[in-house]
């Protein structure tokens, strides 16, 4: 059984780097859709009293913890869907060549994607500071960042595991519809969960992204639906498990097409 090549995770992830340094006009876009959320949504109902709505809490404050999940969720789906692009450009079929496994591969492609999207998710932190949020002290920043590092981890595995099994581009749009907006809406990013209806409650606890904005809520606000070390231990398995899949599905995937 071949070795992990640190030297192959490093250089997929400076290549991702790279990319994303020079596709500087696509960070910036990627940005724009939650500066819109936060500025119109936030700045809209800022006064507003929302059920369910932690009290001294404003809509700004609370919006601004789903906000970052947000930009972490579709970064890290782009990234994990960039194998697509591989794919397609034949840059995947290259490196699967090469006498590098492909758990190294998955790694790289990990770190790079991992990095890039919380790069867009501390950009949308350290804006938000502008309209008025105060970062708490250390304790909860590194609270905060541990609940970024999941929500990538686990949207890249699920990304990965979407581009292996998919044979090209067009599938792109259906997992956006179909699977990365849902994902968002029954996060509680917008609005508290404890007041959805009950029949959409079940949608709910088994959506990742869930704990992860409540956990960076707790994090942040000091106030969460769940206790945050339940929205870890939580977020902590089901990472682990879609990882995995993510992983053994990109082992089998066929790069000849």
């Amino acid at each position: 059984m071949k070795a992990i090549s640190f030297q192959a995770i490093y250089v997929l992830w400076l290549r991702e780097m790279k990319r994303t340094w020079r596709a500087k006009s696509r960070v910036i876009g990627s940005l724009v859709m939650p500066l819109f959320f936060l500025v119109f949504m936030g700045a809209g109902f800022r006064k507003a009293t929302l059920p369910g709505m932690p009290a001294g809490v404003n809509y700004m404050t609370f919006l601004i913890p789903g906000i970052v999940g947000m930009t972490l969720l579709f970064g890290s789906m782009f990234g994990g869907l960039q194998v697509l692009w591989d794919k397609e450009f034949g840059f995947l079929k290259e490196i699967m060549v090469t006498p590098v496994t492909r758990l190294s591969i998955v790694l790289g492609r990990m770190a790079g994607g991992s990095t890039s999207a919380l790069i867009q998710g501390f950009m949308i932190l350290i804006l938000s500071t502008f309209l008025g949020f105060r970062i708490p002290g250390i304790t909860g920043l590194l609270v905060c960042v541990a609940f970024m590092l999941l929500i990538t981890f686990t949207f890249i595995g699920l990304g990965l595991a979407f581009a292996s099994k998919m044979k090209d581009m067009h599938g792109f749009q259906l997992v956006m519809n179909f699977v990365v907006f849902p994902i968002f809406f029954l996060s509680g990013a917008l609005f508290p969960i404890q007041e959805l209806p009950g029949f959409i409650k079940p949608l709910i606890y088994i959506d990742p992204l869930t704990y992860g904005i409540d956990g960076m809520r707790g994090a942040l606000m000091g106030s969460s639906a769940f206790p945050v070390w339940l929205d870890f231990a939580v977020l902590s398995s089901i990472c682990i498990v879609i990882v995995s899949i993510g992983s053994i599905l990109f082992e089998t995937t066929e790069v000849g097409q």
